[in-house]
């Protein structure tokens, strides 16, 4: 199977997406050369080029696409070739309306914008499978082609009368029979059994809360009606180019799509990135999705996009300080990317995201965003070498899964303020700041090469993932975990005693008694080794042979263990305040033998170990000073580093 060291060469590539069909080909040639000057290597083409490549139906113009590929090949950069299929050309919703993805209440999501599309529409398939395949096979032997990148950015939903057809089928093959069916969704409930297939429809608008097994199901099934898409691209081109990795691009923590299951399905785990720059913890969640990211692709990933400056999608759109996308391009580097790409070269003078920042800005090649750019391309000539194939190592794995996400934010639970990100952010955002580097793991991974797993919040577990987790465990591994974890079976059933029995023997407690969610603004008081304020969840839990580490203090819960622990298994039944949990997971990380990457860092200092290199990121508001044991040689400058390193705001050091 290929991989990204086949597109890379052995280097870090650098570009972005190339969208030359908005600008007259003698604009063409100024580009090559900017790129060049900006040591480019690779560059996105025909992502939104649909209607360019098929102005109606089955008919082909090729030849701008041809003078393109051509004339970037003879400058020496690489193409990731797009299939254009995001956005179906305005003749496919006006004369195949049936094509057009409908809403939960039935309504129409008309052409106009891009995603477009109902993924279980076998005349939308058709078609994107008709231009693939002219694609691969003209594009198939062209010397310039490093890589596939099929569809973008996977995000339609749909609820029409094919997505129905297609809904029943999935189901069937899960459950074969209805009665199969009216058991794993509870259907005795209001009285909402199903007697033949024919009767089941995806969960529209419905006049009050729907069955949360089926909403469940249909999430299951979306993501997998939309991975048959990807899928079917990828089989076409693979089969006229086994020799070329696939890939398509990922939303970070995107909720539609199960990125672990489409992982397995690509050559290159790809993603795209945008920190809002006004988040003073911008720095922890681009470390966030580097690290799922990494994780999903099991080694070297892409970053598919990120933004020059601005972006054009929040209510305010702030660009980036001077120095930052620079730190960003290089934190991802740090954690594991082998190509940075942004969104996109040259900025748009119309449509919707003539606002969005590129490579090449409004301002043109003088630029302070193009300078910066340049900068970025050649230091990552200068380390590429150096740092592409290389592994970024950690002893410790947060569990992650898309359908406890989905099944524990339906309608009907207990706190519509518990947001399932929100929570693994805290997670990660408490090792982060400890400096240790943590990789994402499904609940039924092995995780037997791990000190620590983390658990922030599962309320969904498959008997698998239990048993995985007592396995670990009782394998000599450390678990924490947070609030309700194990509450509910695969299909959504809430487990006697209201957590799984193995698990609550696992962490000493005999029965959750009540689960105490905070309204907003409501804290609540906590004792242990240093008394700390628990937000947004409670629980009444009775212990067996528990030691309680922390204790409620007054209220209703008074008295109550906050934290408890049973030998290696650990159990927090509230959300700490940020350095609370900081120093809560630091003590455990502790214990599990797990260090972090360099001692004593400056706060708002990253250090991430990637191969033999040591990166050091500063996303303090001003300049550090950090020590350093022993002699380095600093990669971007050259020069040698004894005992510490200044790093300037947004600095950053790459150490060998």
């Amino acid at each position: 199977m290929p991989s990204l060291n086949d597109a890379t060469g052995s280097r870090v590539l650098f570009g972005g997406d190339y969208n030359p069909e908005q600008w007259p080909e003698e604009t063409w040639l100024d580009d090559v050369r900017l790129m060049r000057e900006a040591a480019v290597t690779s560059v996105t083409v025909g992502v939104f080029s649909w209607a360019r490549i098929e102005p109606r139906p089955g008919e082909r113009d090729f030849g701008w696409l041809d003078r393109l590929m051509d004339l970037l090949h003879q400058h020496g950069i690489g193409v990731v070739l797009a299939t254009p299929t995001a956005s179906p050309p305005a003749w496919m919703g006006s004369r195949h309306p049936e094509t057009l993805p409908r809403g939960e209440d039935g309504s129409v999501i008309w052409y106009g914008s891009r995603q477009h599309f109902c993924p279980s529409s076998p005349v939308y398939r058709a078609y994107a499978a008709a231009i693939t395949e002219d694609l691969a096979e003209r594009y198939g032997d062209h010397p310039a082609l490093r890589m596939w990148h099929v569809n973008n950015e996977y995000c339609t939903f749909c609820w029409c009368d094919e997505t129905a057809r297609h809904f029943r089928r999935w189901l069937r093959h899960r459950y074969t029979t209805t009665e199969a069916l009216n058991e794993a969704w509870g259907t005795a409930f209001w009285s909402q059994r199903y007697d033949t297939w024919d009767e089941v429809i995806p969960p529209r608008k419905a006049q009050y809360l729907r069955n949360p097994s089926c909403t469940l199901d249909f999430r299951r099934f979306t993501s997998d009606a939309l991975l048959e898409c990807f899928t079917a691209e990828r089989d076409i081109v693979a089969a006229r180019t086994p020799h070329i990795p696939v890939t398509t691009n990922f939303m970070p923590f995107w909720t539609g799509q199960d990125a672990w299951a489409w992982a397995r399905e690509e050559d290159v785990v790809s993603v795209d990135v945008y920190p809002d720059p006004t988040d003073p913890l911008a720095g922890q969640y681009g470390a966030m999705i580097q690290d799922m990211t990494r994780s999903q692709a099991r080694g070297p990933w892409m970053v598919m996009e990120q933004a020059a400056g601005a972006v054009n999608f929040r209510s305010v759109n702030v660009p980036k300080p001077r120095g930052l996308g620079r730190l960003w391009s290089l934190q991802s580097v740090a954690r594991g990317a082998d190509a940075v790409c942004h969104f996109q070269w040259r900025q748009s003078r119309q449509g919707s995201e003539k606002f969005h920042s590129a490579m090449l800005p409004h301002a043109g090649e003088h630029g302070r965003v193009h300078q910066e750019i340049r900068q970025i391309g050649a230091e990552l000539s200068r380390c590429g070498e150096r740092v592409a194939g290389t592994h970024v190592v950690s002893q410790v794995a947060i569990l992650h899964d898309w359908e406890s996400w989905w099944a524990g934010e339906q309608e009907g639970r207990l706190s519509a303020r518990v947001h399932y990100p929100a929570i693994v952010r805290a997670w990660h955002r408490a090792l982060w700041e400890a400096g240790v580097t943590t990789d994402f793991a499904h609940p039924e991974h092995d995780l037997s090469a791990y000190r620590l797993v983390v658990v922030p919040h599962l309320y969904l577990l498959t008997d698998t993932a239990v048993d995985n987790l007592v396995a670990y465990v009782r394998g000599g591994g450390v678990l924490v975990s947070g609030f309700l974890t194990g509450a509910a079976d695969r299909d959504d059933r809430i487990r006697p005693g209201g957590m799984d029995e193995r698990l609550r023997d696992l962490f000493g407690i005999r029965m959750v008694q009540e689960r105490w969610p905070l309204p907003e603004g409501e804290e609540v008081a906590c004792d242990g080794p240093r008394p700390f304020r628990g937000t947004l969840w409670a629980e009444e839990l009775e212990p067996s042979d528990a030691e309680t580490v922390a204790a409620y203090r007054s209220g209703e819960l008074a008295g109550l263990p906050a934290v408890l622990r049973r030998g290696r298994a650990w159990y927090v039944s509230t959300l700490p305040e940020p350095a609370a949990l900081s120093e809560l997971l630091t003590r455990i990380a502790d214990e599990a033998g797990v260090r972090p990457v360099v001692e004593d860092l400056p706060p708002g200092v990253e250090a991430v170990r990637r191969g033999d290199l040591l990166f050091l990121l500063n996303h303090a508001p001003g300049p550090v000073t950090v020590g350093l044991p022993g002699q380095y040689r600093e990669l971007l400058t050259g020069g040698p580093v004894d005992g510490s390193v200044r790093l300037e705001r947004h600095g950053v050091a790459v150490l060998a």
